[in-house]
């Protein structure tokens, strides 16, 4: 029974369709038709007919409004991405012309400094470029192109355009040898201002060199200025170290103010020649002798002691 009853559902679903299709062909026909004849009176059923149905269906291009505006949006935003993406470029290009520029401004200034600064008008100096760096664990030093020919010698002090660097340490004829602040065996005399106290600066093959021999801790405080001493005739007095700063570990340490990072072109000061004591009793001073009395003096002398014939 059941099986029958579905023939039956299907033997009437079939002709239904075919009529609903076949009226749906034919009203297409009958409007195509009716919209392609010319003719007032078709014209004027037409018009009539636009007038009561389009405004009817309003609710159906409100969608369509919404999609295309939706549209519009979206190449809107499209458009908006790519030009965010075009700043973010040109943002990034800026960056890098910025770091250039802060680049080639330090070195302008650094240049400056070397050409025109001058800490004691008896000090005269040669710059050299930094033509190769040695830094490792346990040696901080550089190369710097002037040697022999130029005059160098051994023991002068060098400085970029902001500071002391290091000082002199083997002299080829056309190359010499830096030994820069940080290197374990540099020692520094300093004094640290205002509170005038004298230290020694001792490089550990760190970026901050520690303090020793400080004669009072209590009167030192961080920020103060730390410069040469002068003492010990290598490096002039007066010539600036860095900064003063409490490190991690609670000791004293100097913040250099050279640029250790972009050491490009380096100032060697020529200082005068230290007089050399060769013999172990050269630190002894020799006693020194007595002036003879005059012969005037002594007779004189020999006179008012003596008494005459006559007496």
């Amino acid at each position: 029974m059941a099986q029958n009853r579905n023939n039956s559902d299907i033997d009437y679903v079939r002709p239904v369709r075919r009529i609903l299709v076949g009226g749906l062909v034919l009203f297409c026909l009958a409007v195509f038709l009716i919209w392609r004849i010319d003719s007032p009176r078709v014209e004027r059923y037409r018009s009539d007919l636009v007038d009561r149905v389009v405004p009817s269906f309003e609710w159906a291009s409100v969608p369509l409004t919404h999609f295309a505006g939706m549209l519009e949006d979206f190449q809107s935003y499209q458009r908006i991405y790519q030009q965010n993406q075009e700043l973010r470029r040109e943002l990034q290009q800026m960056k890098a012309w910025k770091e250039a520029a802060v680049q080639l401004e330090q070195q302008n200034a650094k240049l400056l400094a070397l050409n025109s600064v001058r800490l004691d008008p008896k000090l005269t100096s040669v710059s050299g470029v930094v033509v190769a760096d040695s830094g490792s664990p346990f040696r901080q030093s550089v190369l710097l192109n002037v040697g022999e020919r130029d005059g160098i010698k051994d023991g002068w002090a060098t400085m970029d355009g902001l500071g002391i660097v290091g000082r002199i340490s083997g002299v080829g004829k056309n190359t010499s040898r830096v030994i820069l602040l940080t290197d374990a065996a540099s020692r520094l005399p300093v004094t640290i201002q205002p509170s005038g106290q004298k230290a020694i600066l001792a490089g550990d093959n760190s970026a901050r060199p520690a303090l020793e021999f400080v004669e009072d801790l209590d009167a030192l405080k961080p920020g103060d200025r730390v410069v040469s001493s002068g003492d010990g005739g290598v490096f002039p007095s007066g010539m600036l170290v860095g900064q003063l700063a409490l490190g991690p570990d609670g000791r004293y340490r100097v913040w250099l103010a050279a640029d250790y990072e972009q050491l490009e072109f380096l100032r060697v000061l020529r200082s005068h020649q230290g007089e050399v004591i060769t013999d172990t009793g050269g630190l002894i001073v020799p006693p020194q002798p007595q002036p003879e009395p005059a012969p005037d003096e002594t007779a004189d002398a020999k006179g008012d002691g003596e008494p005459g014939e006559d007496g």
